[in-house]
């Protein structure tokens, strides 16, 4: 058996992209906000501001979600060849951002509770001192922005591909081959983004309550604009919670794609699917096992070329179980 090609029937699962910017674009962001964090909460002591002291604590919370951001692209690349993850390490960066969208909730709920307050026990405002901390605020988090911002056309790696054929007929064939499914969203760093997002939310509706405050003597806008934006945080949070647990809970079969295999495995003459198990394994890989049934001698290399214009599958396992007379098949 040593001169057996051990790539081709021992295959990676590890369907991360092996070069990745986010891991180092994350922890800029995480130092940006840690250093704006701490000089904030500094200068909230030193000038008695509690303007400054809330913001800078506010970052802190953002900072911790963006941290655990980060820790999971370190910890996936690090546990990226343990064979006790049956297909990668991917799911720990979805983990992340599943936990990171119950920060957002908790974010929201304390926005909501405070600007709910603040509207019936008006606190005095320092709109001078509040305006550049705002205005500072939207600037760390532009650049933040800027470092997270989507960049699907520069951070696919090539992870390698597998396709597994079986067929439990009478003998057992096998087949692998290597493929490249097109790349999908990083729902950590996506994850990472929203909390950018809701910070620079924050400071332009700070902005715009403090500026009406100050101008037009309109307190009550501050709170009704935390409301506003506590209101939009939880949608983002809501969307990104739904997204993450999909694939957590490996949601998967109400995608189109599955019936697009269907599809093709029936187009196979004398072909019916009898079981079909779609489920992620990447940001837009999919690992599938179907089960088909045939009065035909089909070989899973027949249902494999079915399958083969679907570049998303990349770990396939079919088992072919052939009808024969007396088997009680129509």
């Amino acid at each position: 058996m040593n001169d057996c090609d051990h790539a081709r029937w021992h295959p990676s699962h590890e369907y991360r992209p092996l070069e990745n910017r986010s891991e180092r674009q994350t922890w800029a962001v995480v130092l940006l906000t840690g250093l704006t964090m701490v000089a904030e909460i500094i200068a909230g002591y030193l000038f008695d501001s509690m303007a400054l002291l809330a913001d800078g604590w506010h970052m802190a919370s953002h900072m911790v979600a963006i941290g655990m951001a980060a820790l999971a692209y370190f910890f996936a690349r690090r546990y990226a060849q343990d064979r006790r993850f049956a297909f990668g390490t991917w799911k720990i960066e979805v983990l992340t951002g599943f936990a990171s969208a119950l920060l957002l909730v908790m974010v929201a709920l304390l926005m909501a509770y405070e600007s709910i307050w603040r509207l019936f026990e008006p606190a005095t405002i320092r709109f001078d001192q509040a305006l550049w901390v705002a205005v500072i605020g939207l600037l760390v988090n532009l650049a933040s922005a800027w470092l997270l911002r989507d960049s699907h056309g520069h951070d696919h790696g090539h992870a390698r591909h597998a396709d597994h054929d079986h067929d439990h007929d009478h003998d057992h064939d096998h087949d692998h081959d290597h493929d490249h499914g097109a790349g999908g969203r990083d729902l950590n760093r996506h994850a990472a983004f929203i909390h950018v997002l809701t910070d620079g939310l924050t400071s332009v509706a700070a902005i715009l309550a403090l500026l009406g405050g100050k101008l037009f003597g309109w307190a009550w806008l501050d709170p009704l604009i935390g409301v506003l934006g506590a209101i939009v945080i939880a949608f983002w949070a809501r969307g990104l919670l739904t997204e993450t647990g999909k694939v957590l809970l490996d949601r998967e079969m109400d995608s189109p794609l599955v019936e697009r295999v269907r599809a093709g495995l029936e187009a196979v003459p004398d072909t019916e699917v009898a079981d079909l198990h779609l489920w992620r394994v990447g940001r837009n890989q999919y690992s599938c096992v179907a089960s088909v049934v045939t009065h035909q001698s089909h070989s899973p290399d027949r249902y494999k070329a079915a399958l083969a214009r679907i570049p998303e599958l990349v770990h396939v396992t079919t088992e072919v179980n052939r009808c024969l007379a007396g088997d009680g098949c129509r």
